[in-house]
């Protein structure tokens, strides 16, 4: 099983991203349990949602998962 994460910018002129995505291959040679309990566990664990699922002829398997991403603005000026 493979995991590629698209990275996300934050700061200033960063892009205003609502998701970021998580991509899930699955070789054929690993069971449909086994893979449905890794997606289980990002979704439990890492708010990752399921946005969509491929299966390719000969078996293998892509699963992309998405979460929002969250903007944290700062509320305390110590600066001033």
């Amino acid at each position: 099983m493979r995991e590629t994460l698209t990275p996300t910018q934050s700061g200033p002129g960063a892009p205003l991203r609502q998701y970021e995505y998580l991509e899930i291959t699955v070789s054929r040679d690993e069971s449909v349990p086994t893979a449905y309990q890794r997606l289980r566990e990002h979704a439990e664990y890492g708010k990752w949602e399921l946005a969509c699922s491929t299966l390719y002829m000969g078996g293998h398997r892509k699963y992309v998962m998405r979460r929002k991403v969250l903007r944290v603005q700062r509320t305390l000026d110590i600066y001033s």
